[in-house]
């Protein structure tokens, strides 16, 4: 049984209340818990996608921030790139994107590169994954905040601690294989020649010239030709690629948790989960949103998956009902924490201040 220890928020909690109630958490959880703290923590954060207006913003983290400051502690804000388009699909426009969202308390890490080619393979060896497609600065360091908002998703049916450790530390190709399971391919009608893919190709495997192609033998589906193609000829696009990303749920979530478990895996972590704003989409989503349900508290633990249990519980609690619990059972299958919690509430805070 893990703990997981939280405080109340509401629509009327301030952003300064947040950043004291967040600091709070985290003392006492080190205190608790005998957590040690590295001499380098990252914050693992989502910076919102451009015309998003729900994700968690900076200010909230101020707290955790000024704690790590305080004792010494080296840190970062830590990001990898999306695999689709839009305003994070490379490391410029990415921390172009953090900085319009006020992510500037800290310096930014893209961990999987410019383009999302820099990874490392983490052994797993489970049901899907022998390997999974890390991005290569996250293995710099064995401990990491995991800081994540916790808000509906389409295809994991949440998103917490679990999404935030698989998708948040992918690099691109690690985004591929778990939404679609493909390789890309060259659509020659669009190839302008101009080898920019080939210029990221770490393992040879593409070919231009008349037919220009992708030899799917050698590549390890990274993902950097897609996102350098100007053109956009490199695609991901096919009949298989389509079933995998949209009608095998199960299999997806299944595969989510084998990611977090790779991303964790030797890191002495821990997760902050942030009930505060709860929509039904993803922050990756480039648009406004209404939240779904009140804000209801601010979660830290040692247990990415006691952390997201409790937040799903209480959310049903409340009348809103999240797909994906599965991947919980799955993911206690496998080792990366366990579904049963015991959930310890912090004394209020009393702060004053402007709103969220």
């Amino acid at each position: 049984m893990s703990n997981v220890y939280y405080k109340k928020v509401d629509a009327g909690t301030t952003v300064d209340e947040v950043r004291l109630m967040s600091r709070q958490l985290l003392e006492e959880i080190v205190e608790r818990e005998n957590v040690e703290l590295s001499e380098k923590v990252p914050l693992k954060v989502h910076f919102g996608e451009k015309g998003n207006a729900t994700f968690i913003k900076s200010e909230n983290y101020e707290g955790i921030i000024d704690y790590l400051r305080e004792k010494g502690i080296d840190t970062c804000y830590m990001e990898t790139s999306v695999m689709y388009g839009g305003q994070r699909y490379n490391k410029e426009l990415h921390v172009k994107t953090a900085a319009e969202h006020g992510f500037n308390q800290l310096p930014i890490v893209i961990a999987d590169g410019e383009q999302g080619e820099v990874f490392v393979e983490v052994e797993v060896d489970l049901k899907h994954f022998k390997t999974c497609k890390i991005g290569g600065a996250f293995l710099d360091y064995d401990q990491l905040f995991v800081v994540s908002h916790f808000k509906g998703h389409m295809m994991a049916g949440f998103g917490g601690a679990i999404k935030q450790l698989a998708m948040g530390h992918a690099s691109k190709g690690g985004k591929l294989a778990m939404h679609m399971g493909i390789k890309p391919r060259i659509v020659n009608r669009k190839c302008k020649k101009c080898n920019l893919c080939q210029t990221r190709c770490n393992e040879d495997a593409i070919t231009i010239g008349k037919k220009s192609f992708i030899d799917h033998e050698t590549c390890v589906g990274c993902g950097a030709c897609v996102a350098i193609c100007p053109n956009k000829a490199v695609s991901i696009i096919s009949a298989k690629g389509l079933y995998n990303g949209l009608l095998s749920g199960k299999k997806f979530r299944e595969k989510l948790v084998e990611y977090a478990y790779a991303a964790q895996k030797g890191k002495k972590n821990i997760y902050f989960n942030f009930a505060i704003n709860v929509t039904k989409g993803c922050d990756c989503e480039p648009k406004k949103m209404s939240p779904i349900m009140e804000d209801f508290g601010i979660f830290v633990s040692t247990d990415p998956v006691a952390i997201d249990k409790v937040c799903l519980d209480m959310a049903r609690d409340r009348g809103n009902v999240f797909k994906g619990g599965e991947q919980l059972v799955y993911a206690e299958k496998v080792g990366l924490g366990s579904t049963k919690y015991r959930l310890l509430l912090s004394p209020a805070t009393a702060a004053t201040g402007k709103g969220r």
